[in-house]
Protein backbone atom coordinates (compact mmCIF):
# COMPACT_ATOMS: atom_id res chain seq x y z
CA UNK A 1 0.00 0.00 0.00
CA UNK A 2 1.46 3.41 -0.74
CA UNK A 3 1.77 6.01 1.85
CA UNK A 4 -0.41 8.82 1.16
CA UNK A 5 0.43 12.77 1.90
CA UNK A 6 -0.89 14.22 5.00
CA UNK A 7 -3.05 16.90 5.15
CA UNK A 8 -0.01 19.16 6.07
CA UNK A 9 2.51 17.63 3.62
CA UNK A 10 0.20 18.30 0.96
CA UNK A 11 -0.39 21.99 1.69
CA UNK A 12 3.12 23.13 0.16
CA UNK A 13 2.16 21.61 -3.52
CA UNK A 14 -1.21 23.76 -3.25
CA UNK A 15 0.51 26.59 -1.62
CA UNK A 16 3.57 26.82 -4.24
CA UNK A 17 3.41 29.10 -6.91
CA UNK A 18 6.13 30.59 -8.81
CA UNK A 19 7.25 33.50 -6.57
CA UNK A 20 6.79 31.13 -3.23
CA UNK A 21 8.45 28.06 -3.90
CA UNK A 22 8.21 25.41 -1.28
CA UNK A 23 11.24 24.02 -1.09
CA UNK A 24 14.47 24.37 1.41
CA UNK A 25 18.04 24.36 0.15
CA UNK A 26 21.92 24.76 1.69
CA UNK A 27 25.28 25.80 0.35
CA UNK A 28 27.73 23.16 1.34
CA UNK A 29 31.51 24.38 0.76
CA UNK A 30 33.90 21.57 0.13
CA UNK A 31 38.07 20.86 0.21
CA UNK A 32 39.08 18.64 -2.72
CA UNK A 33 40.34 15.42 -1.33
CA UNK A 34 43.79 14.25 -2.46
CA UNK A 35 43.71 13.86 -6.46
CA UNK A 36 41.06 16.04 -6.66
CA UNK A 37 37.53 15.87 -7.45
CA UNK A 38 36.35 12.48 -8.60
CA UNK A 39 32.77 13.62 -9.39
CA UNK A 40 31.69 9.71 -10.75
CA UNK A 41 32.52 8.78 -6.87
CA UNK A 42 30.77 11.54 -5.36
CA UNK A 43 27.55 10.75 -7.73
CA UNK A 44 27.62 6.47 -6.54
CA UNK A 45 28.20 7.86 -2.94
CA UNK A 46 24.54 10.24 -3.45
CA UNK A 47 23.22 7.21 -5.12
CA UNK A 48 24.38 4.88 -2.47
CA UNK A 49 23.18 7.14 0.41
CA UNK A 50 19.54 7.90 -0.44
CA UNK A 51 19.02 3.99 -0.92
CA UNK A 52 18.56 4.28 2.95
CA UNK A 53 16.10 7.00 2.50
CA UNK A 54 13.15 5.00 -0.05
CA UNK A 55 11.27 8.68 0.04
CA UNK A 56 14.00 10.18 -2.87
CA UNK A 57 13.05 7.46 -5.63
CA UNK A 58 9.44 8.39 -4.96
CA UNK A 59 7.54 10.73 -6.67
CA UNK A 60 3.97 12.90 -5.58
CA UNK A 61 0.84 10.64 -8.18
CA UNK A 62 -2.40 12.52 -7.92
CA UNK A 63 -5.68 10.68 -7.05
CA UNK A 64 -8.69 11.18 -9.65
CA UNK A 65 -10.72 13.57 -8.86
CA UNK A 66 -8.85 14.45 -5.60
CA UNK A 67 -10.83 11.92 -3.75
CA UNK A 68 -8.15 12.05 -1.18
CA UNK A 69 -4.23 13.43 -0.37
CA UNK A 70 -2.02 11.67 -3.38
CA UNK A 71 0.54 8.95 -2.52
CA UNK A 72 4.34 8.62 -2.93
CA UNK A 73 4.84 5.88 -5.39
CA UNK A 74 8.33 4.59 -6.77
CA UNK A 75 9.73 6.32 -9.52
CA UNK A 76 10.03 3.13 -12.20
CA UNK A 77 12.33 5.79 -14.64
CA UNK A 78 14.25 7.01 -11.57
CA UNK A 79 17.43 8.57 -12.96
CA UNK A 80 20.08 9.79 -10.62
CA UNK A 81 21.84 11.30 -13.06
CA UNK A 82 18.75 13.90 -13.58
CA UNK A 83 18.21 14.79 -10.15
CA UNK A 84 22.63 15.46 -9.32
CA UNK A 85 23.90 18.06 -11.39
CA UNK A 86 27.48 19.17 -12.64
CA UNK A 87 28.08 22.61 -12.77
CA UNK A 88 31.44 25.40 -12.84
CA UNK A 89 31.94 28.89 -12.08
CA UNK A 90 33.54 31.16 -14.58
CA UNK A 91 37.27 32.25 -13.44
CA UNK A 92 38.40 32.85 -11.04
CA UNK A 93 35.06 31.54 -8.94
CA UNK A 94 34.81 33.89 -5.87
CA UNK A 95 32.31 33.49 -3.05
CA UNK A 96 30.02 36.53 -5.03
CA UNK A 97 30.23 34.00 -7.97
CA UNK A 98 28.36 31.10 -6.12
CA UNK A 99 26.27 33.76 -3.93
CA UNK A 100 24.63 34.58 -7.60
CA UNK A 101 24.20 31.05 -8.57
CA UNK A 102 22.58 29.93 -5.55
CA UNK A 103 20.39 33.33 -6.31
CA UNK A 104 19.63 32.14 -9.62
CA UNK A 105 18.87 28.17 -8.38
CA UNK A 106 16.92 27.96 -5.80
CA UNK A 107 14.24 29.79 -6.83
CA UNK A 108 13.52 27.38 -10.05
CA UNK A 109 10.47 25.19 -8.86
CA UNK A 110 10.94 21.19 -8.36
CA UNK A 111 10.09 19.07 -11.34
CA UNK A 112 6.42 17.41 -9.62
CA UNK A 113 6.97 14.50 -12.24
CA UNK A 114 10.13 13.41 -10.48
CA UNK A 115 11.17 12.90 -7.14
CA UNK A 116 11.52 16.42 -5.31
CA UNK A 117 14.89 17.00 -4.93
CA UNK A 118 18.05 18.33 -6.90
CA UNK A 119 21.61 18.68 -6.23
CA UNK A 120 24.36 20.74 -8.06
CA UNK A 121 27.98 19.84 -7.90
CA UNK A 122 30.10 22.94 -8.41
CA UNK A 123 33.09 23.03 -9.54
CA UNK A 124 35.58 25.91 -10.00
CA UNK A 125 35.76 27.95 -6.52
CA UNK A 126 39.16 29.87 -6.60
CA UNK A 127 40.38 27.61 -3.36
CA UNK A 128 40.59 24.67 -5.83
CA UNK A 129 37.54 23.27 -3.80
CA UNK A 130 33.61 22.83 -4.63
CA UNK A 131 30.63 23.12 -3.54
CA UNK A 132 27.28 21.36 -3.31
CA UNK A 133 23.95 23.30 -3.53
CA UNK A 134 20.39 20.63 -2.12
CA UNK A 135 16.98 22.04 -2.67
CA UNK A 136 14.55 19.74 -0.90
CA UNK A 137 10.83 19.93 -0.89
CA UNK A 138 9.02 20.57 2.36
CA UNK A 139 6.49 18.01 1.13
CA UNK A 140 9.42 15.11 1.18
CA UNK A 141 11.17 16.47 4.51
CA UNK A 142 9.06 15.54 7.64
CA UNK A 143 11.72 14.34 9.98
CA UNK A 144 10.49 10.70 10.04
CA UNK A 145 10.39 8.94 6.39
CA UNK A 146 12.76 11.55 5.04
CA UNK A 147 15.54 13.88 6.13
CA UNK A 148 17.17 16.44 3.95
CA UNK A 149 19.27 15.88 1.28
CA UNK A 150 22.01 17.12 2.99
CA UNK A 151 22.03 15.60 5.95
CA UNK A 152 22.10 11.72 3.82
CA UNK A 153 25.20 12.58 1.88
CA UNK A 154 27.20 13.70 4.95
CA UNK A 155 29.82 11.43 6.72
CA UNK A 156 31.66 11.48 10.43
CA UNK A 157 35.04 10.28 8.16
CA UNK A 158 36.43 10.56 5.34
CA UNK A 159 37.06 6.42 4.87
CA UNK A 160 32.97 5.41 6.14
CA UNK A 161 32.68 1.62 5.79
CA UNK A 162 31.01 0.42 2.75
CA UNK A 163 27.16 0.51 2.46
CA UNK A 164 25.66 -2.36 1.33
CA UNK A 165 24.94 -3.40 -2.22
CA UNK A 166 21.66 -1.54 -3.15
CA UNK A 167 19.01 -3.88 -4.28
CA UNK A 168 16.00 -1.66 -4.98
CA UNK A 169 13.83 -2.16 -7.32
CA UNK A 170 10.51 -0.07 -7.62
CA UNK A 171 7.33 -1.28 -6.91
CA UNK A 172 4.94 -1.27 -9.98
CA UNK A 173 2.56 2.14 -9.80
CA UNK A 174 -0.84 1.34 -8.77
CA UNK A 175 -3.21 1.81 -11.33
CA UNK A 176 -6.43 4.05 -11.55
CA UNK A 177 -8.82 1.87 -10.35
CA UNK A 178 -6.44 1.33 -7.38
CA UNK A 179 -5.90 4.84 -6.62
CA UNK A 180 -9.83 5.30 -6.57
CA UNK A 181 -10.29 2.21 -4.37
CA UNK A 182 -7.78 3.32 -1.62
CA UNK A 183 -8.94 6.33 -1.58
CA UNK A 184 -12.43 5.17 -0.75
CA UNK A 185 -11.66 2.91 1.94
CA UNK A 186 -9.75 5.73 3.89
CA UNK A 187 -12.60 7.82 3.62
CA UNK A 188 -14.51 5.23 5.17
CA UNK A 189 -11.92 4.83 7.71
CA UNK A 190 -11.08 8.22 8.13
CA UNK A 191 -13.61 10.69 7.00
CA UNK A 192 -12.12 13.86 8.29
CA UNK A 193 -9.49 13.43 5.83
CA UNK A 194 -12.18 14.12 2.74
CA UNK A 195 -13.07 18.00 4.23
CA UNK A 196 -9.35 18.59 5.27
CA UNK A 197 -8.06 17.69 1.48
CA UNK A 198 -11.47 19.48 0.02
CA UNK A 199 -10.61 22.42 1.70
CA UNK A 200 -6.90 21.99 1.06
CA UNK A 201 -7.52 21.84 -2.61
CA UNK A 202 -9.95 24.45 -2.79
CA UNK A 203 -7.39 27.06 -0.78
CA UNK A 204 -8.75 26.99 2.70
CA UNK A 205 -5.83 25.46 4.91
CA UNK A 206 -6.50 26.93 8.30
CA UNK A 207 -8.02 23.69 9.66
CA UNK A 208 -5.30 21.72 8.09
CA UNK A 209 -2.81 24.80 9.47
CA UNK A 210 -3.87 24.04 13.18
CA UNK A 211 -3.52 20.60 12.90
CA UNK A 212 0.24 20.83 11.78
CA UNK A 213 0.84 23.35 14.55
CA UNK A 214 -0.83 20.42 16.85
CA UNK A 215 1.16 17.84 15.26
CA UNK A 216 4.71 19.67 15.08
CA UNK A 217 4.77 20.91 19.20
CA UNK A 218 2.23 23.85 18.92
CA UNK A 219 2.71 27.90 19.64
CA UNK A 220 4.70 29.42 22.34
CA UNK A 221 3.55 32.21 21.62
CA UNK A 222 3.13 35.11 24.46
CA UNK A 223 -0.39 36.47 24.59
CA UNK A 224 0.47 40.78 24.40
CA UNK A 225 2.57 38.85 21.17
CA UNK A 226 -0.37 37.16 19.61
CA UNK A 227 -2.94 39.46 19.72
CA UNK A 228 -1.93 41.86 17.71
CA UNK A 229 -0.75 41.86 13.89
CA UNK A 230 3.36 42.08 13.72
CA UNK A 231 4.67 45.49 13.08
CA UNK A 232 5.20 47.40 9.33
CA UNK A 233 8.89 47.03 7.59
CA UNK A 234 10.13 46.89 4.58
CA UNK A 235 10.69 42.97 4.97
CA UNK A 236 7.00 42.58 4.60
CA UNK A 237 6.21 43.71 0.58
CA UNK A 238 4.77 41.42 -2.33
CA UNK A 239 7.69 39.99 -4.21
CA UNK A 240 8.63 38.36 -7.25
CA UNK A 241 10.51 35.10 -8.50
CA UNK A 242 13.67 36.26 -8.43
CA UNK A 243 16.21 35.94 -5.49
CA UNK A 244 19.36 37.22 -3.85
CA UNK A 245 21.40 35.53 -1.35
CA UNK A 246 24.24 36.82 0.98
CA UNK A 247 26.60 34.69 3.52
CA UNK A 248 28.45 35.80 6.52
CA UNK A 249 30.79 33.73 8.48
CA UNK A 250 31.36 34.13 12.24
CA UNK A 251 33.91 32.31 14.78
CA UNK A 252 31.33 30.59 17.36
CA UNK A 253 33.81 30.73 20.12
CA UNK A 254 33.06 34.92 19.61
CA UNK A 255 29.26 34.01 20.68
CA UNK A 256 30.46 31.66 23.52
CA UNK A 257 32.42 34.10 24.95
CA UNK A 258 29.38 36.63 24.54
CA UNK A 259 27.24 34.85 26.19
CA UNK A 260 29.55 33.42 29.32
CA UNK A 261 30.00 37.05 30.40
CA UNK A 262 26.52 38.31 30.25
CA UNK A 263 25.35 35.13 31.83
CA UNK A 264 27.77 35.73 35.04
CA UNK A 265 26.48 39.27 34.58
CA UNK A 266 28.90 41.04 33.04
CA UNK A 267 28.99 44.87 33.43
CA UNK A 268 26.18 46.37 35.47
CA UNK A 269 25.17 49.17 33.35
CA UNK A 270 21.80 51.68 32.77
CA UNK A 271 18.65 49.47 33.28
CA UNK A 272 20.86 45.94 32.99
CA UNK A 273 20.60 45.91 36.79
CA UNK A 274 17.40 45.50 36.60
CA UNK A 275 17.62 42.34 35.07
CA UNK A 276 17.36 39.35 37.93
CA UNK A 277 20.10 37.03 37.86
CA UNK A 278 17.68 34.08 36.97
CA UNK A 279 17.34 36.05 33.69
CA UNK A 280 21.18 36.63 32.94
CA UNK A 281 21.47 32.83 33.57
CA UNK A 282 19.57 31.54 31.01
CA UNK A 283 21.37 33.93 28.66
CA UNK A 284 22.40 31.10 25.54
CA UNK A 285 24.28 31.03 22.25
CA UNK A 286 20.55 31.30 20.25
CA UNK A 287 19.90 34.24 22.67
CA UNK A 288 23.57 35.86 21.37
CA UNK A 289 22.20 35.31 17.42
CA UNK A 290 18.87 37.12 18.15
CA UNK A 291 20.42 40.08 19.64
CA UNK A 292 23.11 39.97 16.95
CA UNK A 293 20.32 39.79 14.12
CA UNK A 294 18.86 42.77 16.29
CA UNK A 295 21.63 44.84 15.34
CA UNK A 296 22.29 44.11 12.03
CA UNK A 297 18.27 44.82 11.34
CA UNK A 298 18.94 48.15 13.15
CA UNK A 299 21.75 49.49 11.47
CA UNK A 300 20.32 48.24 8.21
CA UNK A 301 16.84 49.98 8.91
CA UNK A 302 18.71 53.38 9.73
CA UNK A 303 20.71 53.11 6.21
CA UNK A 304 17.55 53.15 4.59
CA UNK A 305 16.47 55.91 6.17
CA UNK A 306 13.51 54.09 7.74
CA UNK A 307 12.33 55.79 11.37
CA UNK A 308 13.65 53.73 14.44
CA UNK A 309 12.11 55.27 17.70
CA UNK A 310 13.32 53.25 20.98
CA UNK A 311 10.22 50.70 21.07
CA UNK A 312 10.72 49.89 17.45
CA UNK A 313 10.36 46.14 16.69
CA UNK A 314 11.11 43.59 13.71
CA UNK A 315 9.00 40.42 15.07
CA UNK A 316 10.73 37.62 14.44
CA UNK A 317 9.16 33.84 14.51
CA UNK A 318 12.21 31.08 15.44
CA UNK A 319 11.88 27.55 15.48
CA UNK A 320 13.24 25.84 18.34
CA UNK A 321 13.55 22.35 18.87
CA UNK A 322 12.12 20.95 21.88
CA UNK A 323 11.60 17.50 23.95
CA UNK A 324 8.69 15.80 23.96
CA UNK A 325 7.52 13.24 26.23
CA UNK A 326 5.57 9.90 26.06
CA UNK A 327 2.85 10.40 29.02
CA UNK A 328 1.78 7.06 29.63
CA UNK A 329 5.06 6.16 29.91
CA UNK A 330 7.23 9.36 31.01
CA UNK A 331 10.18 9.03 28.92
CA UNK A 332 11.24 11.20 26.32
CA UNK A 333 10.19 10.23 22.86
CA UNK A 334 12.86 12.29 20.62
CA UNK A 335 12.91 15.89 19.33
CA UNK A 336 10.13 18.00 17.70
CA UNK A 337 9.20 21.95 16.63
CA UNK A 338 7.86 24.77 18.86
CA UNK A 339 7.19 28.25 17.07
CA UNK A 340 8.15 31.17 19.34
CA UNK A 341 7.66 34.83 18.48
CA UNK A 342 10.32 36.97 19.78
CA UNK A 343 9.89 41.11 19.19
CA UNK A 344 13.87 41.97 18.24
CA UNK A 345 14.34 45.11 19.84
CA UNK A 346 15.99 47.74 16.87
CA UNK A 347 14.95 50.44 18.75
CA UNK A 348 17.49 49.49 21.57
CA UNK A 349 20.56 51.56 20.63
CA UNK A 350 22.63 49.86 23.73
CA UNK A 351 23.96 45.72 22.50
CA UNK A 352 23.97 44.90 25.95
CA UNK A 353 20.61 45.46 27.13
CA UNK A 354 19.38 44.61 23.50
CA UNK A 355 21.32 41.12 24.35
CA UNK A 356 18.65 41.40 27.67
CA UNK A 357 15.90 41.75 26.48
CA UNK A 358 15.97 39.25 23.89
CA UNK A 359 17.31 36.75 26.83
CA UNK A 360 14.27 37.83 29.02
CA UNK A 361 11.85 36.75 26.09
CA UNK A 362 13.45 33.87 25.29
CA UNK A 363 13.53 32.59 28.99
CA UNK A 364 10.13 31.20 28.83
CA UNK A 365 11.17 28.26 27.17
CA UNK A 366 14.22 27.45 29.17
CA UNK A 367 12.31 27.60 32.14
CA UNK A 368 9.63 24.80 30.00
CA UNK A 369 11.99 21.67 30.45
CA UNK A 370 11.35 20.94 26.84
CA UNK A 371 14.08 22.71 25.14
CA UNK A 372 17.08 20.74 23.77
CA UNK A 373 20.86 21.54 24.64
CA UNK A 374 22.97 22.38 21.44
CA UNK A 375 25.19 19.37 22.34
CA UNK A 376 22.31 16.81 23.19
CA UNK A 377 20.60 18.41 19.56
CA UNK A 378 24.18 18.36 17.80
CA UNK A 379 24.61 14.14 18.16
CA UNK A 380 20.99 13.33 17.86
CA UNK A 381 20.45 10.70 15.25
CA UNK A 382 17.64 12.01 12.90
CA UNK A 383 17.56 15.79 13.91
CA UNK A 384 20.72 16.77 12.05
CA UNK A 385 20.94 20.53 11.03
CA UNK A 386 19.49 20.64 7.61
CA UNK A 387 16.59 18.30 8.83
CA UNK A 388 15.89 21.03 11.58
CA UNK A 389 15.98 24.05 8.73
CA UNK A 390 13.33 22.03 6.71
CA UNK A 391 11.29 21.14 9.93
CA UNK A 392 11.59 24.66 11.40
CA UNK A 393 10.49 25.97 7.78
CA UNK A 394 7.43 23.62 7.45
CA UNK A 395 6.63 24.92 11.16
CA UNK A 396 6.66 28.74 9.97
CA UNK A 397 4.31 28.05 6.96
CA UNK A 398 1.60 26.66 8.78
CA UNK A 399 1.20 30.45 10.60
CA UNK A 400 0.10 33.03 9.17
CA UNK A 401 2.62 35.57 8.23
CA UNK A 402 0.73 38.68 9.46
CA UNK A 403 1.80 36.88 13.02
CA UNK A 404 5.61 38.07 12.35
CA UNK A 405 8.02 39.95 10.04
CA UNK A 406 10.75 37.35 9.47
CA UNK A 407 11.81 33.60 9.73
CA UNK A 408 15.11 32.95 11.72
CA UNK A 409 16.38 29.15 11.96
CA UNK A 410 19.32 28.40 13.72
CA UNK A 411 20.26 24.97 14.29
CA UNK A 412 23.83 23.54 16.30
CA UNK A 413 25.59 21.92 14.15
CA UNK A 414 28.50 19.06 14.84
CA UNK A 415 31.94 20.67 15.78
CA UNK A 416 34.20 17.77 14.26
CA UNK A 417 34.60 17.79 10.45
CA UNK A 418 31.84 16.40 8.10
CA UNK A 419 32.87 14.62 4.63
CA UNK A 420 31.22 13.68 1.24
CA UNK A 421 32.52 10.57 -0.57
CA UNK A 422 36.15 11.60 1.18
CA UNK A 423 36.03 15.57 0.94
CA UNK A 424 35.95 17.61 4.19
CA UNK A 425 32.96 19.82 4.75
CA UNK A 426 34.31 23.71 5.43
CA UNK A 427 31.26 25.60 5.90
CA UNK A 428 27.40 25.26 5.49
CA UNK A 429 24.64 27.83 5.22
CA UNK A 430 20.70 27.13 4.63
CA UNK A 431 18.86 28.73 2.15
CA UNK A 432 15.30 28.87 3.47
CA UNK A 433 12.76 29.98 1.57
CA UNK A 434 10.57 33.30 1.58
CA UNK A 435 6.53 33.04 2.25
CA UNK A 436 4.38 35.68 0.69
CA UNK A 437 4.63 39.18 1.63
CA UNK A 438 8.21 38.24 3.63
CA UNK A 439 11.21 39.70 1.85
CA UNK A 440 13.82 38.15 3.43
CA UNK A 441 14.51 34.54 5.36
CA UNK A 442 17.31 33.47 7.49
CA UNK A 443 18.60 30.68 8.58
CA UNK A 444 22.39 29.74 10.12
CA UNK A 445 24.23 26.56 11.11
CA UNK A 446 27.02 26.67 13.55
CA UNK A 447 29.74 24.10 12.19
CA UNK A 448 32.91 23.02 13.37
CA UNK A 449 33.74 26.06 14.99
CA UNK A 450 31.87 28.16 12.73
CA UNK A 451 28.46 29.96 12.29
CA UNK A 452 27.33 30.27 9.33
CA UNK A 453 24.61 32.61 7.93
CA UNK A 454 22.20 32.37 4.73
CA UNK A 455 20.13 35.65 4.13
CA UNK A 456 17.69 34.39 1.29
CA UNK A 457 16.22 37.77 0.15
CA UNK A 458 13.85 39.28 -2.94
CA UNK A 459 15.81 40.50 -5.62
CA UNK A 460 13.81 43.83 -6.01
CA UNK A 461 12.52 44.18 -2.57
CA UNK A 462 16.24 43.95 -0.82
CA UNK A 463 19.16 44.78 -3.32
CA UNK A 464 20.91 45.59 -0.52
CA UNK A 465 20.74 42.42 1.47
CA UNK A 466 24.78 42.40 1.14
CA UNK A 467 24.46 45.49 3.32
CA UNK A 468 22.46 43.63 5.63
CA UNK A 469 24.92 40.90 5.63
CA UNK A 470 27.77 43.52 6.73
CA UNK A 471 25.54 44.66 9.43
CA UNK A 472 25.83 41.14 10.97
CA UNK A 473 28.89 41.18 11.20
CA UNK A 474 29.45 44.64 12.67
CA UNK A 475 26.29 44.04 15.06
CA UNK A 476 28.41 40.91 16.12
CA UNK A 477 31.91 43.09 16.50
CA UNK A 478 29.39 45.76 18.70
CA UNK A 479 28.49 42.86 21.36
CA UNK A 480 31.98 41.24 21.42
CA UNK A 481 33.15 44.86 22.76
CA UNK A 482 30.78 45.04 25.56
CA UNK A 483 32.79 42.15 26.60
CA UNK A 484 35.46 43.47 29.10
Amino acid sequence: MSDRLTPFDVSFLYLEDASTVMHVGSVMTFACPPGGLDFERLLRHIKARIAFVPRYRQRVRWVPGRLANPVWVDDERFDISYHVRRSALPRPGTEEQLRELVARVQPRQLDRRRPLWELYVVEGLEDDGFAVITKTHQALVDGVNAVDLAQVVLDESADPPAPPPDTWRPSPEPSLVELVTAALMDTVRRPTELVDTVRSSLGDFRVTAAKAADALGGLAIVARTATRPAPETPLNVPIGTHRRFSTVAADLEDFRKIRDYHARGGRRTGSGRGQSRAVRAHITVNDVVLATVAGALRAWLLTRGSRVGSTTVVRALVPLSVLVDDPEHGTTLGSTVDAHLVDLPVGEPSAALRLQQVAYQMAAHADSGRAVGAKRLAGMAGFAPPTLHSLGTRVAGSLSRRLFNVVITNVPGPQQPLYAAGARMLSTYPVIPLAKQQALAIGLTSYDGGVYFGLHADRDAMSDVDVLGQCVEDALVELRETVR
